[in-house]
């Protein structure tokens, strides 16, 4: 098949959707599918993994829920036209088809069969109900153009489902296990203090405020416990302060890393932390933490929940309570009972989310999209 996967979010930057995107290419490509990204163009030079790529209009920030993302604001309709008629796509997959614009302009003048994947849900707040007001008339008239859908997490399908009668396939994001096992060479001193790590985006809705609360209260049980934050974002510095005004040791903001340090991270860590509040549709984060045997606690989100199920609900924890989160990070940190078994569930638990079982599914739905689009056109003739 030939398939256009379209991502509206910056390929460049690091980010959930794009890191998707990515990992379901390399993984239909290695099945002899002819599988393109199309994206807006970032504004520095993007180095990917030999790939093909192709960018479409110009990148502009664009402000979310809580966090600011780059996509395309404008795309020539020609230049659109031209592509498609040229690459003559079997299928166009399109991520989070809601995001302007670069999805809608594409959709309406697409051709061929077409697939989307929702991987937001919208929090339950005052400003995303307002917000909702504005996307929905966007979205639904959108909807028609699909020839099937499909969510990554309950959350996520609960949410498109209140615009579309049509069925929605559950597929969850994947994650390339082969990728997370322990880097080759990377020796852990057993002297290292016991350590914390979050990796996200250092933003409100991350609950890294929260994390640092609880982490006081820890501390003062446990005087040489470490955090470590990797990650930048519009809240570094008021994280910063807040780590100055509460005293705080051993809390090391290490910014941005790349892939291989992050991996490495993963795996010299004692216990991973993830305390987002809201805005969570399904847990990347958690995934990998999983993959990498990294014991984790997470927020208690609708997106973190779905994710951490059985025995992995021992690890969803209210970052609002900070005496109960410190008090769970604690038992996380030592009792080598529960993190013996907290890992047995994850090493089951995450098979699940091998891109190998990920396309699959996906393969599948593409088939059903081709033979949708193909009755609907023969029933318009």
């Amino acid at each position: 098949m030939k398939i256009g996967l379209i991502c509206p979010y910056n390929i460049a930057n690091g980010g959930g959707v794009q890191e998707a995107v990515k990992e379901i290419q390399t993984e239909l490509l290695r099945r002899g599918h002819d599988a393109v990204i199309i994206t807006p163009q970032p504004r520095k030079p993007y180095q990917n993994r030999g790939n093909r790529v192709i960018f479409l209009g110009s990148g502009t920030d664009f402000k979310a829920i809580a966090t600011t993302t780059q996509l395309s604001a404008s795309v020539l309709t020609d230049e659109i036209d031209s592509l498609l008629e040229y690459e003559q796509f079997d299928v166009l997959h399109f991520h989070e088809p809601w995001v302007p614009v670069l999805s809608r302009q594409i959709l309406s003048r697409s051709t061929c069969a077409n697939v989307g994947t929702f991987h937001a849900k919208l929090p339950e707040t005052v400003t995303s109900r307002a917000l909702a007001k504005v996307i929905i008339p966007y979205t639904k008239p959108l909807l028609r153009h699909l020839d099937a859908f499909t969510a990554v997490s309950p959350p996520a399908r609960n949410y498109i489902s209140t615009l579309t009668t049509e069925h929605i396939n559950l597929i969850p994001n994947g994650i390339n296990l082969v990728r997370y096992r322990k880097p080759a060479g990377l020796k852990i001193d057993p002297s290292t203090p016991p350590t914390i790590l979050y990796i996200g985006r250092l933003e409100k809705r991350k609950g890294v405020a929260y994390l640092l609360r609880a982490f006081a209260l820890l501390q003062q049980k446990h005087p040489a416990v470490r955090l470590q934050i990797v990650g930048d974002g519009v809240d570094r510095e008021k994280l910063e302060l807040l780590r100055d005004e509460l005293e705080l040791t051993g809390v090391s903001f290490l910014g941005f890393v790349d892939d291989l340090e992050k991996r490495k991270l993963l795996h010299s860590a004692t216990l991973g932390c993830y305390p987002a509040l809201y805005g969570e549709s399904f847990g990347i984060v958690l995934t990998e933490a999983m993959a990498s045997g990294l014991v984790t606690v997470g927020g208690n989100n609708p997106g973190y929940a779905s994710v951490l199920t059985g025995l992995g609900q021992l690890s969803l924890v209210d970052p609002y309570d900070s005496k109960e989160f410190a008090h769970r990070l604690e038992l996380l940190l030592f009792d080598e009972g529960l993190r013996g078994l907290w890992r047995k569930w994850a090493k089951k638990e995450v098979r699940q989310y091998d891109y190998r079982q990920v396309v699959d599914m996906y393969e599948s739905v593409y088939q059903q999209a081709i033979a949708h689009h193909t009755n609907r056109n023969h029933n318009e003739i």
